[in-house]
């Protein structure tokens, strides 16, 4: 068995010729939401995979085993629910209004611009079908939501590619209210603290 103990978020950094020799592994979404999980490879090696605690592994993603390869993770496809406005009298807000229902069930959602991905349950799929949305059973990856603290250090997904990044604004800091004693502090005013080069923590 070949121990893997690492993970390179999308690869990022790597050569794509190194992407294109490495060998694949193909997980579903059940097993790449583990941390610590068997699998084979596409050169038929048995993968012993050891990640920390609370890793979720994607598409994308890569694996570096003990031995210094690389192994390219694809997301399987597997059964989902596929749930789309209803073409005749449907609006964009019903699937809005899905989403919302659906999140605050905490359900495991694949949020994409004319469809949410779910995993089957029957219970869920009636009651989108009662809010008049087209739910059909599909077979494709799934790749969730990863939720405004997800995981690879709050990873945002732009075009394919990754990036983390902190919602400043350029605000600068906030003027003192006329009239107000300088020795008077106003905590609503106060600028929100933002990690960057400067941060010492």
């Amino acid at each position: 068995m070949l121990t893997v103990n690492k993970l390179i978020p999308h690869g990022q950094g790597l050569a794509p010729v190194l992407l294109k020799r490495a060998a694949s592994v193909e997980l579903d979404w059940d097993v790449r939401q583990k941390s610590r999980f068997d699998a084979t490879d596409s050169l038929g090696r048995t993968l012993g995979v050891f990640l920390p605690r609370g890793t979720v592994v994607r598409g994308g993603d890569v694996l570096v085993a003990e031995d210094g390869s690389l192994i390219l993770v694809k997301a399987a496809a597997q059964a989902v629910i596929e749930v789309r406005i209803c073409g005749e009298h449907g609006q964009a807000f019903d699937l809005m209004r899905a989403a919302y229902h659906l999140g605050n069930r905490h359900v495991q959602l694949e949020l994409q611009p004319e469809r949410l991905l779910l995993e089957p349950d029957h219970v869920l799929a009636e009651m989108l079908r009662n809010m008049h949305l087209i739910v059909t059973e599909a077979h494709c990856a799934f790749e969730p939501e990863a939720g405004a603290y997800g995981e690879h250090g709050q990873r945002h997904e732009h075009g394919g590619h990754g990036h983390g990044h902190a919602h400043d604004h350029g605000q600068a800091q906030q003027p003192k209210p006329a009239g107000k004693p300088v020795g008077i502090a106003i905590k609503a005013a106060a600028v929100p603290h933002v990690h960057g080069p400067g941060c010492k923590h």
